[in-house]
C-alpha cells in the first residue's frame, strides 16, 4: 500500500526543487486552432513556446529534448513542429510511441522538469489555462493549488476536451487514453518503480478527481482508471515472469547436486523475490487508485463518470480475475445495474457479458443468485439497447450455467419474440432457437420445440411475429420448405412422426409465415416505421428465395390442397401461398377455383380472392388465365355485400322503437366509390372485349352484368347509397340501351318517386359532366377519342331524359324548371352583360338544354325566358352573330308551342372533324313557331338568320327552302316581359297552381325554379 495522497504530496515536496510549470493557452484556444488549421506556422509555434517556461528550457536542450523524436517523426510526415505533450497527443497516435520514448529520455535526464510537463499535460486536458508553479505544487495546502486552477478555469463555457463534440475530439479521447497506457507500458521496466513518478502522478490524479469542478473530476477520473488498467497489464506481465522464473527455479532445483549451480539458483531466487516485490508494489498502487478514485467516483453525480468506472471495473475483473473477480468488487456492478442513467446500466450489462463468456461463472455464483431477478427485469428496460444487451446476458448465462434460469424464467424471456421492438424480438428469437439446438439434426424435433412453445404460450397467437423473430437466427430451418412440408404429406409420415391436427395447423401457419417473410421481408405492422429499403444483394437473395419456394410449392401445393380440402381453416392458409409465386401458376388457378366452389367460409374466400388478385396482376404472363376466376370471386363478393347492405337498411325501416336505438350504418364515401368503380369496370364493358366468346358465353356474361347492375341500382333505390352515385349509370343510358336500358330507366323512375328534385339534379349533373369532359377533350385536340361521348350522343341522352318525364307536365313542373334554371346559370356563370363581347364558352350547352323545353308548360316557358333575359340581357338576346346561334335557338324553343316539337341541334358530331362546341349548329326542324310577345317582323328576322347560317354550313342542299314558318300573333295579354327580372321577382311570380283550367291551358301562375 502506498501512502495517502497528502503524504505523497509531501514526499514530492522534499525531493523536488523549486521548479516552475505553466500551461499553454487554454484548451479552447488550442482546440479552435486545431479544428481550423492543423498546419500551424512556425511563427505561431514560436509564440506558443514563449508561453511555456518548460518548453523554452526543453527547446534550449536540443540533445535530450523531451519531444525531439516526436518532432522529427512529425516533420518527416510533413507536419509542423509540436511544442507540448497536449499538442503532440492531439496530433494522433502515429507519434504516440515516439512521444513517450522522448519523455522517458527527458525524465531520465531531469525528472522534475519532465514530471511537470506530464502534470501540465493533464491540466491542459482538463481545459485549464492557469499556470501551476513548483511553489504551488510543493505547498503544504493542496487546496491552494486547486483553488488557483479553478480560478483560471473557464467554467462559463462548460466545455472541455472530453465532452466537446466533433470527430476531432472523439479521437482526442482515444489518444488520451492510449497515451496513459503506452506511458505505463514503456515505463514498466525502468522508471515506474523509482518510487517517485507513479506516487506523484497518483497523488495528483486523486486530488483532481475529487475536485468540485466537473472538468477536473471527469478528466482525472478517466486518467486514473486507465492508469489502473495499465497497471493491471503490468501486474499480469509480472505474474507471467514470476511463473516462468519459478518453473526455471524448479527445473534447476531438480538437477543433481553435482550439476546444480548454487549461484544460478540464488540469482533465480533473487529475481523471483524482486518480481514479487514489484508485483506487490503494483498491486498497492492499484489499491490506492481504487480506494482514492473509484470508491469516490462510481457514485458521482455525472453519469459519464459513473459509466467510466463501471466499464473499467469489469475490464479489471476480466483481465486480473485473481484479484478483482470476487464478490467484494462484483457488488458494485450489481448495485449500478439500478442506476437511473441507461448508459451506466448498459456498461454494467456489457461488462457482465464478457465475464460470463470467460468461463468464470463459478466465481460469480453468489452474485448470480443475488442479482438474477434484476438481470431478468432489465429485459423490460425502457432503453431498447439496455434491454437487448440484458437479453444477450441471459443467453450467455443460460449457456454457461444451465441451472440458473428456471423454466418459468425461460418462458417469460421467450415471450419477447412477440414484442414490437424488432431487435429485441430477434435477440429473444435467437435465445429461443439456441435453446433447442440440441436437436439441430432433426427438423421434426426443432419444429416440435417451436410447437411446444407456441401452444404453451398464451400471450400471442400470431405465427408471423414468431417467424420474424426467428428469421435472423433460424433462417435455414424456416426456409427448409422441403423438410417442413414433408411433415404434412401422408407418404412421408410414419407412426411416431405423425402430427396432431393442431400441430399440422401450426406447421401450415409456420410455412405460410416463412413464405411471406422470404418474399416480402420485415417489417411487420408495429415493427418499424416503414418499409425497409433493401440493397442489391438482399434483393437478389429475395428473388432467389421466391424462385425456390415457387418451384417447390407448385409441385407440393396440389397434394396439400387435396389432403386438406375439407378443412376450411387449413385450406385458407394454404390458399394464401400462391400470392408469393413468381412463375406461371395457371394450374394453381384451377385448384383455387375448385377449393372456392366447395366452401363458403369468409376467411377462405378472402384468402382465395387475394391469391387471385396477385396472380392476375397486369404485368404477369398468366394474367388472362386467372382473370375469369378472379372476376367470379369478386362478383360474388359484390353481390353478397349488396345483399347485406340492403338487408340492414330494411331492418332499420322495420325497427321497433321500443327495442332501443338501432345500429346505424352508412357506407363511407370510400366504400361508395369502390362499389361504383366496380360496377363501371365490370358492367359497362365494350363489346369488342367479348368478340372471342361464344353466343352462350356472351348471354351468360350479359346475365351476370345485368345482375350486378340491378344489385347496385337497388342500393340507390333503397337509399343505401346517395342518389348522386347514379350519375355514372345514367351516362350509359343511350350507349347501353339495348342491354341495360330497362334497368336504368326503372332506376330513374324510382329515384324520381323518392325525390323528384334530387333526381333532376342528378340528371343535370350527368349532362354537365359529359359536356365538360367533351369540351376538355376538344380543347386538347382529341376530337376522335373513344373515351368520351360525342355531342350528338349527349344531345340524344338529354332527349331520352326528357321523354322519361311523360305527359303529366303538372307533376314535373318544378323539376323541369330547376333543370332549365341550373342550365342557364351553368352557361352564363361569370358572364358580364355590358363588358363581354364574345359568347360564353359553354353556350352550346343551351342546345342540349332545349331538349327539355317541350316539356314545359306555356306559362313556365315565359318565366324561363324572363330568367334567361336576366342573365343574357336584351342586347345579347337580339344578337344575330353566328357564335350566339345556340342562344337564338334556345330562345326559339322557349317560344315554340307546336305540340311535339323537337329541339334543334347546332352541332354535328357525327363527322370525324368536329369544330368548337360554341360555334357549331345545324338546321333546326320546327314545324311552326308560335312566339308570344314577338311580332312577325322579329320572327322573320330570326328565321332569316337561321337560314343564312344553314346555307353557309350545308351548301345548296336546302337552298331556297324556308326552315321556319311564321304567323302573326296579336294576343296582348300574353306578351313576354322584356325587362330583366330579379331572382326575388322570379320567385314571387312562380306560384304553383295544380288545377288546370282546360285540357291544354293552365293558370298563369308558375312553379318556383329557385327552390
Amino acid at each position: 500500500m502506498i501512502a495517502e495522497p497528502t503524504l505523497l504530496s509531501r514526499s514530492v515536496q522534499k525531493e523536488n526543487s523549486v521548479v516552475d510549470v505553466s500551461s499553454c493557452a487554454s484548451v479552447h484556444h488550442v482546440s479552435s486552432e486545431r479544428n481550423e488549421n492543423r498546419q500551424k506556422t512556425v511563427r505561431g509555434k514560436r509564440k506558443a513556446r514563449e508561453c511555456s517556461e518548460n518548453a523554452k528550457r526543453k527547446h534550449s536542450k536540443s540533445s535530450n529534448g523531451s519531444l525531439g523524436r516526436a518532432e522529427n517523426e512529425q516533420l518527416k510526415n510533413g507536419d509542423v513542429e509540436a511544442v507540448t505533450l497536449f499538442e503532440v497527443v492531439s496530433m494522433g497516435r502515429n507519434a504516440m510511441q515516439a512521444v513517450v520514448d522522448d519523455w522517458i529520455d527527458a525524465y531520465t535526464g531531469d525528472r522534475d522538469s519532465a514530471l511537470l510537463d506530464l502534470i501540465s499535460f493533464f491540466i491542459q486536458c482538463s481545459g485549464c489555462k492557469g499556470m501551476v508553479t513548483a511553489e504551488m505544487f510543493q505547498s503544504k495546502k493542496g487546496t491552494d493549488v486547486m483553488s488557483k486552477m479553478v480560478e483560471d478555469l473557464d467554467e462559463d463555457s462548460g466545455e472541455y476536451p472530453l465532452i466537446m463534440s466533433g470527430l476531432y475530439w472523439k479521437r482526442f479521447r482515444s489518444h488520451f487514453c492510449e497515451f496513459v497506457s503506452v506511458l505505463v507500458a514503456q515505463c514498466q521496466n525502468c522508471v515506474i518503480f523509482d518510487g517517485y513518478l507513479l506516487n506523484t502522478l497518483i497523488s495528483l490524479l486523486t486530488e483532481l478527481s475529487d475536485s468540485r469542478v466537473r472538468a477536473f473530476r471527469h478528466t482525472c477520473t478517466l486518467a486514473a482508471v486507465k492508469l489502473l488498467s495499465a497497471l493491471v497489464n503490468v501486474a499480469l506481465n509480472l505474474s507471467v515472469s514470476v511463473d516462468n522464473s519459478q518453473r526455471l527455479y524448479e527445473v534447476e532445483l531438480a538437477k543433481m547436486a553435482s550439476k546444480r549451480a548454487s549461484p544460478r539458483l540464488d540469482r533465480i531466487q533473487r529475481k523471483i523475490s524482486e518480481l514479487q516485490d514489484r508485483k506487490c508494489e503494483i498491486e498497492n498502487m492499484m489499491d490506492a487508485i481504487f480506494k482514492g478514485v473509484f470508491l469516490k467516483r462510481y457514485r458521482d453525480v455525472i453519469p459519464e463518470i459513473r459509466a467510466i468506472c463501471m466499464e473499467e471495473l469489469t475490464v479489471w475483473m476480466k483481465l486480473y480475475s485473481s484479484v478483482f473477480l470476487n464478490d467484494s468488487y462484483l457488488k458494485y456492478v450489481g448495485w449500478m445495474m439500478h442506476d437511473k442513467q441507461p448508459d451506466v446500466r448498459l456498461k454494467c450489462v456489457l461488462g457482465l457479458q464478457a465475464l460470463y463468456q470467460d468461463q468464470s461463472s463459478s466465481k460469480m455464483d453468489l452474485f448470480t443468485i443475488r442479482f438474477k431477478e434484476r438481470m431478468i427485469s432489465m429485459t423490460l428496460d425502457k432503453d431498447h439497447e439496455v434491454a437487448i444487451q440484458a437479453m444477450r446476458l441471459l443467453m450467455v448465462i443460460s449457456q454457461s450455467c444451465e441451472d440458473v434460469l428456471s423454466p418459468d424464467d425461460h418462458k417469460n424471456v421467450f415471450q419477447f419474440v412477440y414484442c414490437s421492438h424488432r431487435p429485441l424480438a430477434t435477440t429473444a428469437g435467437e435465445f429461443l432457437y439456441n435453446r433447442s439446438e440440441r436437436h439441430r439434426e432433426l427438423v421434426l424435433a426443432r419444429v416440435r420445440a417451436l410447437i411446444h412453445f407456441h401452444t404453451e404460450n398464451e400471450l400471442h397467437q400470431h405465427v408471423l411475429y414468431l417467424v420474424d423473430s426467428l428469421w435472423d437466427s433460424a433462417g435455414a430451418l424456416l426456409k427448409d420448405w422441403t423438410g417442413l412440408t414433408s411433415l404434412l404429406l401422408p407418404h412421408t409420415s410414419c407412426q411416431e412422426q405423425a402430427l396432431s391436427s393442431a400441430e399440422e395447423a401450426f406447421v401450415i401457419e409456420l410455412i405460410l409465415a416463412s413464405v411471406r417473410q422470404a418474399a416480402e421481408g420485415p417489417p411487420l405492422s408495429g415493427r418499424g416505421a416503414g418499409k425497409k429499403v433493401i440493397n442489391t444483394k438482399e434483393k437478389k437473395l429475395q428473388i432467389d428465395d421466391c424462385t425456390k419456394l415457387t418451384e417447390h410449392f407448385i409441385k407440393v401445393l396440389p397434394e396439400l390442397l387435396s389432403k386438406y380440402s375439407e378443412d376450411a381453416e387449413k385450406l385458407a392458409s394454404l390458399l394464401k401461398i400462391p400470392q408469393y409465386f413468381q412463375t406461371d401458376t395457371s394450374y394453381i388457378c384451377v385448384l383455387l377455383e375448385a377449393a372456392v366452389d366447395r366452401h363458403t367460409d369468409a376467411g377462405l374466400l378472402e384468402a382465395a380472392a387475394r391469391s387471385y388478385q396477385s396472380l392476375c396482376a397486369q404485368d404477369l404472363p398468366w394474367h388472362s388465365l386467372a382473370r375469369p376466376s378472379f372476376d367470379r370471386i369478386y362478383c360474388a363478393a359484390f353481390m353478397c355485400l349488396s345483399d347485406v347492405l340492403i338487408a340492414h337498411n330494411y331492418q332499420l325501416q322495420m325497427w321497433d322503437s321500443s327495442a332501443g336505438t338501432p345500429l346505424l350504418y352508412t357506407p363511407d364515401p370510400k366504400l361508395q366509390k369502390a362499389l361504383l368503380s366496380f360496377v363501371v369496370e365490370h358492367v359497362f364493358t365494350s363489346p369488342e372485349q367479348d368478340t372471342h366468346s361464344s353466343k352462350d358465353g356472351r348471354l351468360e356474361d350479359l346475365h351476370r352484368r345485368r345482375n350486378l347492375l340491378a344489385a347496385y341500382c337497388k342500393l340507390i333505390v333503397h337509399s343505401v347509397l346517395e342518389m348522386s352515385m347514379a350519375t355514372e349509370l345514367f351516362k350509359q343510358y343511350v350507349k347501353f340501351y339495348n342491354d341495360f336500358g330497362d334497368i336504368i330507366k326503372e332506376t330513374l323512375n324510382r329515384t324520381r318517386q323518392m325525390d323528384k328534385m334530387e333526381s333532376a339534379r342528378t340528371l343535370v349533373q350527368c349532362l354537365q359532366q359529359l359536356y365538360l369532359r367533351l369540351k376538355q377533350e376538344q380543347d386538347r385536340g382529341n376530337t376522335c377519342s373513344s373515351r368520351v361521348q360525342t355531342y350528338s350522343s349527349i344531345k340524344e341522352l338529354a332527349r331520352r331524359f326528357s321523354l322519361t318525364f311523360g305527359w303529366d307536365q303538372i307533376k314535373s313542373r318544378e323539376s323541369l324548371a330547376m333543370i332549365h334554371r341550373d342550365g342557364i346559370e351553368f352557361v352564363f356563370k361569370g358572364f358580364v352583360q355590358q363588358s363581354e363581347k364574345h359568347s360564353p364558352p359553354y353556350i352550346s350547352y343551351l342546345t342540349i338544354l332545349s331538349e327539355f323545353s317541350s316539356k314545359l308548360l306555356k306559362p313556365d316557358k315565359k318565366t324561363i325566358y324572363s330568367y334567361l333575359q336576366k342573365f343574357a340581357g336584351e342586347q345579347v338576346i337580339n344578337n344575330r352573330e353566328e357564335s350566339w346561334m345556340p342562344l337564338i335557338y334556345y330562345r326559339a324553343s322557349l317560344m315554340g308551342t307546336a305540340e311535339g316539337e323537337d329541339a334543334i341541334s347546332f352541332i354535328s358530331s357525327d363527322t370525324n372533324k368536329q369544330p368548337s362546341l360554341s360555334n357549331r349548329s345545324r338546321s333546326p326542324s320546327v314545324r311552326q313557331v308560335n312566339s308570344e310577345g314577338m311580332n312577325s317582323q322579329q320572327i322573320t328576322s330570326e328565321v332569316q338568320v337561321f337560314n343564312n347560317a344553314i346555307y353557309k354550313r350545308v351548301g345548296d342542299k336546302y337552298h331556297g327552302q324556308e326552315l321556319f314558318q311564321h304567323q302573326d300573333f296579336s294576343s296582348e295579354d300574353s306578351k313576354v316581359q322584356q325587362a330583366p327580372l330579379s331572382r326575388e321577382q322570379l320567385s314571387s311570380s312562380l306560384v304553383s297552381d295544380k288545377v288546370l283550367r282546360s285540357s291544354d291551358e293552365v293558370d298563369v301562375d308558375t312553379v318556383d325554379i329557385d327552390g
